[in-house]
């Protein structure tokens, strides 16, 4: 028998792409217990996207370098921190958390928070303060979207497959329709995203993830010349400078539009009007699968089937990659020193990716 729980709390605290992996856990949710409240815990970066979902009731955020900082300041500091976000989490008399962290403290602050059933994932044997967890070795073999769906076996449920989402909010949606304007862009031009740069999640190692720079430009100007397409280019603030040399090395004087400066509302709303979405493994790319819109992606030294588009569909999302041994060498949420400058995403060429707009932009299916 299946139990009717009324409130549920997901917890994620990685990056903009986990937390929309976790949005088919959201989904099976919502659809076993339409009237149940969830919330979730993520970190300050992804609180716009994730409070302003439509599945979630409230977000909760932890950003661990406050938590750091607090504690580096005195122990009364960190006490009185840790105190107020625990009560903020348990005023809302949550019955279930599912934890997706892979790690110990987050459990330990459901159970502070007075959340009865704690189910989640464990790694390495870490989470102590579960009630039930499936042990893994990691994101291996299947989707990561497929790993947080399992925990809701615990709550004997089939887990089934449910698509990513994202929530656009009202007055991002009315500034992207009026930016749009007053670009000149019209509804019936082709209107295309890049994501260029992107890779946070590898840290100082971010560019191995990138396809090159020089390639982006080519195939702006391919989108130009071949389309006419309305070129968006997203990054994110620090990106800026990456942006502007890749818009400058292409040749285009217009139709090719910077916006780095944007906010993540905002670059959502205008993904939501692409016909097609171009760009590395980022959460742009993300953004772009979860409102359902074509994509070419590149990968290399991620897995695309454990970290790519989700669920596959290979008529409206094309995954480009090389055949190269060495590639995906991401394993373990450990990347190793690259030895062969990139090949994986070097190797693919222009060319290929030319090939593949065109397949995206005249299948109508």
């Amino acid at each position: 028998m299946i139990r009717d729980y009324r409130s549920f709390l997901v917890i994620n605290p990685f990056g903009i792409g986990d937390c929309l992996f976790s949005t088919p856990l959201l989904q099976c949710l919502r659809s076993r217990y339409p009237s149940a409240r969830i919330y979730f815990l993520c970190n300050k970066k992804c609180y716009p996207v994730m409070s302003g979902h439509p599945l979630v009731e409230k977000a909760f955020v932890y950003e661990r370098d406050e938590f750091v900082a607090a504690w580096n300041k005195s122990i009364f500091t960190w006490l009185s921190k840790a105190a107020g976000f625990i009560s903020e989490i348990r005023r809302e008399r949550i019955e279930v958390c599912l934890d997706l962290s892979l790690n110990t403290q987050y459990g330990f602050y459901a159970y502070l928070a007075g959340i009865p059933n704690r189910l989640g994932l464990d790694y390495k044997k870490r989470c102590f303060f579960l009630n039930k967890k499936k042990l893994i070795d990691g994101f291996l073999g299947r989707h990561v979207a497929d790993f947080y769906l399992s925990v809701v076996e615990f709550l004997g449920l089939e887990t089934g497959q449910y698509p990513m989402s994202v929530g656009i909010d009202a007055r991002d949606r009315d500034w992207a329709r009026g930016w749009l304007q007053a670009s000149g862009i019209g509804a019936a031009q082709t209107i295309v995203g890049i994501a260029p740069c992107g890779g946070d999640s590898f840290g100082p190692n971010a560019c191995i993830r990138r396809w090159p720079a020089e390639y982006y430009s080519s195939l702006i100007s391919h989108l130009r010349s071949t389309y006419d397409a309305a070129v968006l280019v997203f990054a994110g603030p620090r990106e800026s400078e990456d942006v502007a040399g890749i818009i400058r090395a292409s040749g285009e004087k217009e139709g090719v539009y910077d916006l780095s400066s944007v906010t993540l509302g905002q670059t959502i709303a205008l993904i939501s009007h692409c016909t097609l979405f171009i760009g590395n493994d980022t959460g742009a790319l993300r953004f772009a699968d979860a409102l359902q819109k074509k994509l070419i992606a590149f990968y290399g030294p991620a897995d695309d089937n454990v970290y790519g588009p989700y669920p596959p569909d290979p008529v409206r999302k094309i995954v480009l990659r090389s055949d190269v041994e060495c590639s995906p060498c991401y394993r373990n949420f450990r990347l190793p020193v690259c030895a062969h400058d990139r090949a994986c995403m070097r190797n693919i060429p222009v060319e290929t990716a030319c090939a593949a707009v065109k397949k995206a932009l005249e299948d109508r299916s």
